[in-house]
């Protein structure tokens, strides 16, 4: 008897003591219901984490124009927050409101081509002029038809970005300066266009392949917004945007459904794709490499895209500071949306200082 209370005694200790690591022993993530508002969390006390530090992080994205910030943690949600007000500014930000992904929606259009790659209807090393037609560019012809599919993924077009508008689409915008894969800028009007060659593969429009590829999957529910004259912009909730980075997380897979089923494609998405821009992927940036071109610039700088983050983190990143951040080796999806906290045109700086404080409160 005596040594029956022995054990149980031992059990209740060991189950009340259960450490961190042991909340998900098999590295298992858990994905949220595609039908309701359901979503499993976890405390930061449960985790180990520093809530002190958890609350100066707060305060320093309040101080600098945040509107939505969450932290998944293997799926589970650790910290979610919302700021000020809407972009109408007539209601409180809070978990149903909607909000621009700017650049950071690049991230869906490389996903939802490698979809399209998958099921047959395009081949990233397809030229791009069989999708947007003959003179999409005013380039003459045999320049033209260098540009592939894999070229608009990697921001190595060629196209001249010394223009009064680089997100226009019209072909006098789109002038030759150098042969397709042989300069990198962040140039955004090819990009654009990427969603036009999809729509023409896949004989829908880009909203409706959204849905029908991605959001019906995941439980995602934003749409594209034409914004001006010529961009597209993704808006939808922080959640929404959680929902994708958990997907990316889970390599294309959301549970047990696997969307993404082009491995290759998805490891291709998330390494350096040439070796102009180390830091960048298909339309994904990505941290821990030796050196890295920004947005507006031409030159390398030796230096990594957020030094105090992982050096497996790869992010979408967006106007005005929209992230959504994965770490494959923390389990982790960081979301950030809110109005620019600088002046610059991807706040870099501001990003990894988020990063040294969300440092700071892990174990």
């Amino acid at each position: 008897m005596v040594r029956l209370l022995a054990i149980a005694l031992f059990l209740l200790v060991a189950v009340g003591c259960k450490k961190t690591g042991d909340l998900n022993p098999e590295g298992q993530l858990y994905f949220p219901p595609t039908d309701s508002q359901e979503w499993e969390t976890v405390s930061p006390e449960e985790l180990g984490w520093n809530e002190t530090m958890l609350s100066e992080l707060k305060a320093f994205l309040s101080q600098n124009g945040t509107r939505a910030f969450i932290i998944l943690k293997d799926g589970r949600i650790a910290a979610e927050q919302y700021w000020g007000n809407n972009l109408l500014n007539n209601a409180p930000f809070d978990v149903s409101t909607a909000w621009y992904w700017a650049s950071a929606g690049k991230t869906i259009t490389t996903f939802l081509t490698g979809i399209a790659q998958q099921e047959g209807l395009l081949s990233i090393n397809d030229k791009s002029s069989e999708y947007l037609g003959a003179g999409w560019t005013n380039m003459a012809a045999d320049k033209e038809t260098l540009i592939t599919i894999r070229h608009q993924l990697t921001m190595t077009t060629g196209l001249d970005y010394n223009v009064p508008d680089l997100d226009c689409t019209e072909p006098q915008c789109l002038v030759y300066k150098a042969d397709a894969g042989t300069q990198w800028y962040y140039h955004n009007a090819p990009y654009t266009l990427l969603e036009d060659v999809i729509s023409a593969a896949a004989g829908t429009t880009y909203n409706n392949f959204t849905d029908s590829r991605l959001e019906a999957v995941t439980g995602m529910s934003g749409t594209w917004v034409r914004t001006g004259d010529y961009n597209n912009v993704y808006y939808s909730t922080a959640r929404d945007a959680a929902r994708f980075g958990l997907l990316i997380l889970n390599k294309g897979k959301w549970d047990d459904q696997e969307v993404m089923t082009d491995s290759d494609y998805f490891d291709a998405m998330v390494t350096t794709s040439q070796s102009l821009n180390l830091s960048y992927g298909y339309l994904w940036w990505l941290n821990g490499k030796s050196s890295i071109i920004y947005p507006g610039l031409a030159t390398p700088f030796d230096i990594s895209m957020a030094p105090a983050a992982p050096s497996d983190m790869f992010a979408a990143m967006g106007k005005n500071g929209q992230f959504v951040n994965v770490v494959p080796s923390l389990n982790l999806v960081v979301v950030r949306m809110g109005e620019a906290p600088g002046s610059s045109l991807v706040p870099v700086t501001f990003h990894n200082e988020m990063w040294q404080k969300i440092m700071a409160i892990l174990p």
